[in-house]
């Protein structure tokens, strides 16, 4: 993706911290552009940056799907390999965000991403108004794993009732790859939904609490190819390659995982082979609207969560579309995307979600 598809793209060195700072604005056609800081180990700083600029347009895609009054943006910290990051050096890095952050004037907010969390927005917000996902004791939304699973929750609904005629997913064989915190929220999800629960992760410390849950332990490569109806990534991008296509046993891919696709012509081979794919920024969506619906609308948690159980909605529609027009769920939702960036004065409010 180059630079050029973005509105703009700031590159400093961070003047306290030493280290490259990179926010990506795609869009702010919709509104104020808003993404997570990701702060995180790379080889190169230009794979930060490379990073940076597909997030960011995700979150275009992601915001306009779901409904929002917002455009997508991006902060990436590239860390050198081995670098460490003492409590100090944490510090300088977030202000050196934050003053980044603050030289845009409002076109851009962040919020929690890969290496950060709430209490690291709230030393964001000591610099700049423009940040969400503080903890609740300073006046933000907290944590949005919660809310991200509970939006995944919503989008298996949807694929259970195509794949089985009910959104119950009682029974249904689920393999989740990454118990982070969104995916081990996820899984006791499941796991209270009586799905028959496959689970792996790269941490084998992990495994005591997937054994609470009754669910099976595995290898990510094992769940990657396991037989199952729904795969769920659930851990960082790129697993779906062309080389793993073939190998699949699934019946469909929904996850929140970002950027799942290691290239765009995946989605193609997937849906050659039968297996429907939704688009992660669809599935991953219930953060941001939890976030976005409470910090800026100002309405009640359960509001909030009534937007972000609407994803189930979202997807129902997506799939009718793709099935209706001849097309992968990836297009339709491309689509949908792309009719409201063309026409923002029409674009609905969370609730429509």
């Amino acid at each position: 993706m180059s630079i050029l598809d973005h509105e703009q793209v700031l590159i400093r060195t961070g003047p306290r911290s030493g280290l490259p700072v990179i926010v990506a604005v795609h869009s702010s056609t919709l509104g104020q552009a808003v993404g997570g800081c990701r702060l995180w180990r790379y080889a190169d700083w230009q794979d930060g940056l490379a990073d940076a600029l597909r997030l960011s347009a995700g979150m275009t895609a992601k915001c306009a799907v779901a409904g929002l009054a917002n455009g997508g943006g991006k902060t990436v910290v590239a860390v050198p390999r081995g670098a460490e990051l003492d409590a100090a050096m944490r510090r300088a890095v977030l202000d050196d965000v934050a003053d980044a952050i603050a030289s845009l004037d409002g076109v851009y907010a962040t919020g929690p991403d890969v290496g950060t969390t709430p209490q690291d927005m709230a030393v964001i917000g000591e610099r700049t108004p423009h940040v969400f996902c503080k903890p609740a004791q300073h006046g933000g939304s907290g944590d949005s794993s919660p809310a991200t699973a509970l939006g995944t929750l919503a989008a298996l609904r949807a694929i259970s009732r195509r794949l089985h005629g009910t959104r119950t997913l009682t029974g249904v064989r689920v393999s989740l790859v990454g118990l982070g915190s969104v995916g081990m929220r996820l899984a006791r999800l499941l796991a209270n939904d009586g799905a028959d629960l496959l689970v792996s992760d790269i941490d084998p410390a992990k495994r005591a609490g997937s054994e609470e849950l009754g669910a099976t332990w595995a290898s990510p490569e094992q769940a990657l190819t396991a037989d199952a109806d729904i795969l769920v990534p659930a851990a960082l991008g790129g697993i779906l390659t062309g080389d793993i296509v073939p190998r699949l046993r699934c019946s469909a891919i929904v996850g929140p995982a970002n950027n799942q696709l290691a290239t765009a012509a995946v989605a193609d081979l997937l849906h050659r082979r039968g297996i429907v794919w939704v688009p992660d920024y669809v599935v991953s969506a219930g953060g941001i609207i939890n976030a976005l619906t409470m910090e800026l609308h100002h309405e009640t948690p359960d509001e909030a969560r009534e937007r972000v159980e609407a994803i189930e909605h979202t997807v129902a529609d997506l799939l009718d579309t793709a099935e209706h027009r001849q097309m992968t769920p990836a297009q339709a939702a491309t689509e949908l995307a792309r009719l409201r960036l063309d026409t923002p004065a029409s674009t609905p409010r969370p609730a429509s979600t």
